[in-house]
């Protein structure tokens, strides 16, 4: 297969859509005549006339479906009755429910209308009932009984003065309401059917009312009584009175009197001249439109089913069974646009013309549709007598063939120039109907049908159809006939040199043809069901199918074997064509999606979501930048290539990017951090805002000017901070920064700003409990920290008070606690002691010797304590020689104490003795004393350590242990 260095498409986007916009019930023209209302199910929709685009769909919260609507004659007010009993009073230009009361009818509105002062609007009830009610001041005002069955007719006297309502129920007569007395004036009676329609005069003096009786009646308001009746041969459904002053002499108007216009069951405009009753002019049929019969049913898909003037622009809009709206030119009644509310099943569409400005539309009806894309506006086409089921175009654009179920084909061209399209050529031959078409691809030379009869046709295009513009339809004739398939023939396809051709049928084979003779070159078979779709790529010589199956085939057409297989619609593949020059596929299924395929790597790269129902309809563009698609829920979708869209904003961003994070950098280096922390949250990086952020509070007053900044942020900004500190909150590491925003943030707002936060409510339910946690990790900090405190406050250096040294140390900058080097000034006692505790010592068992350990460890613990201050009460103690004699002596009596501790296993009594005077020596310790037994005291507890810690002591080995005593001292060398 050939390769292409194309860029492949990666995405469409809706460029616009043709939805169903009216499926019958009423219908209402602004007082501006720029806008139309009609009922869709459950909604209002509004169309702009001059689009032909729906700008407005307004739609009950209740789903029940709209029975009636009116707009107001100021074109302020809309109000709709639902099945629900419910009136409604909308902005429509909004589309914001104004206010909704019940309607106090015991069944649903069948009829309403406003008031000429748009105050009044009066409701007709299926009840037989008429109810006035006051907008304004919103209440009810009138309840008129009397009318037998369904009031469907209600409407107001032009002359609000007068007060009068006139309406039309089920027994065929008119109705005059006096609403002052609210009684019934008098009651018009002239019809044997039901009233359509009334139309009163500008002075209001006369009033002309229409039937399905087929007759229009014209009536003096001033004595209640018919001048004339006139018979119209049809059931009409609208009657609307031509305005007195504007010259229609083009439709044969010659006098000035009174003549009105009839809209009926024939489906053509009629005028009539009410003084004579005669018909003065009757509208032309469109070509090929089935010509009216006097006799025709009421709901006849041709007849009209309402009409309303347009006297500002000179215009008279009609509406037919087949929800089309159709705009004539008031002088000459001649269309100049048209409007398709509802297409029904879409069967096929294809682009048309020579910049693909128009498309055709096969429904599920006899007719075509071509829009013009411009203006959505809708040119109808008469001539198939059965649905049509296939379109193909020509390569130039200008030309397309259709077939149908009346077993025909036909030719049809496109005007450039006027736009007009008429048929030039039609085609029977076939037995049954015919399912699908394919247009020559070089030349307007032969068309290819396939039919439900099993058979294969070719047909001749005459020379002369290239340049006919009007004129007769040309017969065509088979060129060839051939019985190709056993069941029905779904698709076929000519390949682009006119020299092939493919067809596919349900039978689940594919046949490969020569179209010069129709002999057969090759079957296709691997489907597992029968093949809906058949499509040359235009490049290789490689043929598409699609089947019920679920898959869409790619075939080689020199071996008809199998190269590629697309998997992935969950129903029946309707539609494959090629784009991007062969390169990637787009298939439609009964599925609703429409998928976009890469052949070379057999990858489904997008599925397109727009449909809810089969997508029957697909094709592309000739520049290949354009697809239109059509389904059975009624809607046309037009879709763009927006892959370089995409690819340069997705460039533009990146640059754009990269501007905006080096702008970032020079801002953090300059520290102009509002800036930096507004272009870090439009960025979306939580990261480099937590960065900024964190400079800022690393800053002089950092928590100061965080909250500046945060406060200057907008809201939108704020609301993404907020969010940001929810994920930070959650790291133990980031939640310092988190907690400073939040509380900058309740600190200087307000709960009313605070409330107007978007997603408040979640981010809240994500701080709260990390918050609760981190609390609790600062609690327990704070508990270990005051437990450490507490060990401080109550540790004491050696010689003196602790919290006096602690004081002095702080005092002089000094650390608390330095190891005292020099030797111990009980150096010489030690070593006149060492014989007797050596002796002791060896006597000791094992547990003496881990006592003497442990008060070993006690002592180094002790001495290693010595600080600054004890140094200083050493020197003092020098100064002093009567004090270290006292020293002495207290010294040589904790020797004798220290020896006769010792033996503390074998005399108990003294052990106990000695434990209680070092219980009570403690409790003189703690207790306040003078200096100077404070200073004896801590001299003689610090003797019986040193005594302690020069005890020579067995190790586990059993040896002693000979470490090196400390030095001494100046005061132990003084007192030796």
């Amino acid at each position: 297969m050939a390769t292409s260095t194309l860029q492949l498409k990666t995405n469409y986007a809706v460029l616009d859509k043709i939805e169903p916009f009216y499926k019958g019930g009423k219908v209402q023209i602004s007082t501006d005549e720029n806008y139309i209302f009609c009922t869709c199910g459950t909604r209002v929709n509004v169309l702009e006339i001059a689009t032909g685009k729906v700008i407005q769909r307004i739609e009950q919260d209740d789903q029940e479906d709209i029975t009636s609507f009116t707009l107001s004659p100021d074109d302020e007010v809309l109000v709709t009755a639902s099945r629900a009993l419910l009136l409604k009073q909308w902005d429509w230009r909004e589309s914001r429910c104004v206010r909704t009361w019940r309607a106090i009818h015991t069944s649903p509105v069948a009829s309403m209308t406003f008031d000429p002062t748009s105050t009044l609007l009066a409701t007709g009830g299926c009840d037989g009932t008429i109810k006035l009610w006051d907008v304004v001041k919103q209440y009810c005002t009138h309840n008129l009984k009397g009318s037998p069955g369904v009031v469907h007719l209600v409407q107001f006297h032009p002359d609000s003065a007068l007060l009068q309502l006139f309406s039309s129920s089920m027994d065929c007569r008119i109705r005059v309401w006096d609403l002052r007395t609210s009684q019934c004036l008098c009651v018009l009676e002239s019809h044997y059917s039901a009233v359509t329609s009334l139309a009163f005069t500008p002075d209001g003096s006369t009033l002309v009312s229409s039937g399905r009786d087929k007759i229009c009646t014209v009536w003096d308001l001033k004595s209640k009584t018919p001048t004339r009746t006139v018979p119209v041969f049809e059931a009409v459904e609208a009657v609307v009175l031509l305005p007195q002053g504007a010259d229609v002499s083009r439709i044969g108007v010659k006098n000035e009197g009174l003549h009105f216009i009839t809209a009926g069951s024939r489906g053509v405009l009629r005028v009539w001249e009410a003084s004579s009753g005669r018909c003065i002019f009757t509208q032309t049929l469109p070509t090929g439109h089935p010509t009216g019969k006097a006799e025709s049913d009421d709901g006849d898909e041709h007849s009209f089913t309402c009409c309303h003037p347009l006297p500002s622009s000179s215009r008279v809009a009609a509406v037919t069974a087949e929800h089309n709206f159709l705009l004539y030119d008031l002088p000459s009644l001649t269309l100049q646009q048209q409007f398709v509310g509802y297409s029904d099943d879409i069967l096929d569409v294809k682009f048309l013309g020579p910049e693909d400005s128009h498309i055709v539309v096969a429904t599920n009806s006899p007719q075509l549709k071509v829009f013009e894309l411009a203006s959505s506006s809708c040119q109808i086409l008469y001539g198939h007598t059965d649905t049509v089921l296939s379109l193909d175009v020509f390569r130039k654009g200008c030309m397309f063939a259709s077939c149908a179920k009346d077993n025909s084909i036909r030719v049809w061209r496109l005007s450039p120039a006027t736009g007009q399209v008429c048929c030039v050529a039609q085609g029977l031959g076939h037995v049954n109907a015919v399912g699908s078409i394919s247009c020559s691809r070089m030349k307007e030379s032969f068309v290819a049908s396939g039919s439900q009869d099993y058979t294969v046709k070719v047909w001749e295009l005459p020379e002369s159809l290239r340049s006919k513009e009007g004129g007769g339809v040309e017969a065509l004739t088979a060129r060839v006939t051939e019985k190709g398939h056993d069941k029905d023939v779904n698709s076929v396809a000519v390949s682009p040199n006119d020299k092939l051709l493919a067809s596919g049928s349900q039978d689940r084979t594919t046949k490969l043809w020569a179209l010069a003779d129709l002999s057969l070159l090759g079957v296709f078979r691997g489907h597992r069901r029968g093949v809906w779709c058949v499509q040359f790529s235009p490049v290789d010589q490689v043929l598409a199918t699609s089947s019920a199956d679920g898959s869409v085939k790619l075939w080689g057409l020199q071996d008809f074997s199998c190269l590629k297989t697309f998997e992935g619609h969950d129903a029946s593949v309707l539609k494959v064509i090629f784009v991007n020059r062969g390169t990637q596929l787009l298939s439609s299924g009964s599925d609703g999606l429409v998928k976009l395929w890469t052949i070379k790597t057999n990858e489904c790269v997008k599925t397109l979501e727009a449909h809810q129902d089969k997508v029957w309809g697909l094709h592309s563009s000739r520049k290949d930048d354009l697809m239109v698609t059509g389904s059975a829920d009624s809607c046309i979708t037009i879709w763009k290539d927006v892959t370089d869209a995409e690819l340069e904003e997705e460039q533009a961003k990146q640059e754009d990017q990269i501007l905006k994070q080096q702008e970032l950098s020079n801002l953090l280096h300059e520290k102009k951090y509002l800036r930096a922390l507004g272009l870090a949250i439009s960025l979306n990086q939580p990261h480099t805002v937590l960065r900024v952020i964190k400079e800022i509070r690393g800053e002089e007053e950092g928590q100061e000017q965080l909250d500046r900044t945060v406060l200057k942020l907008r809201q939108d900004q704020k609301e993404a901070l907020l969010g940001y500190c929810v994920v930070w909150n959650t790291n133990a590491r980031n939640c310092q920064e988190a907690q400073a925003v939040i509380q900058a943030l309740l600190r200087h707002l307000s709960p009313e700003q605070l409330l107007q936060c978007k997603g408040l409510r979640s981010a809240l339910e994500g701080l709260l409990p990390y918050t609760e946690r981190h609390f609790q990790r600062i609690g327990r900090l704070l508990q270990a920290s005051m437990f450490l405190d507490y060990m401080w406050q109550h540790m004491r250096v050696t010689g003196q008070d602790s919290v006096a040294v602690q004081d002095e140390e702080m005092d002089r900058g000094l650390p608390l606690f330095v190891v005292d080097k020099q030797p111990s000034y009980s150096q010489a006692v030690m070593e006149e002691e060492e014989s007797t505790e050596d002796t002791m010592g060896e006597e000791e068992d094992g547990a003496s010797v881990d006592h003497g350990v442990g008060s070993a460890k006690k002592a180094s613990m002790g001495t290693v304590g010595v600080s600054r201050g004890a140094k200083d009460a050493q020197e003092e103690e020098e100064e002093d020689p009567e004090e270290v004699e006292d020293d002495d002596s207290d010294v040589s009596a904790a020797n004798k104490a220290r020896v006769g501790g010792a033996d503390g296993a074998r005399q108990p009594e003294d052990s106990e003795e000695e434990e209680e005077e070092k219980e009570e020596e403690q409790k003189e310790n703690v207790q306040p004393s003078p200096a100077s037994e404070e200073e004896e005291e801590e001299g003689e507890e610090e003797q019986q350590r040193v005594r302690r810690d020069r005890r020579p002591r067995k190790c586990k080995t059993g040896e002693v242990d000979t470490r090196p005593a400390p030095r001494q001292t100046r005061a132990s060398r003084r007192r030796r």
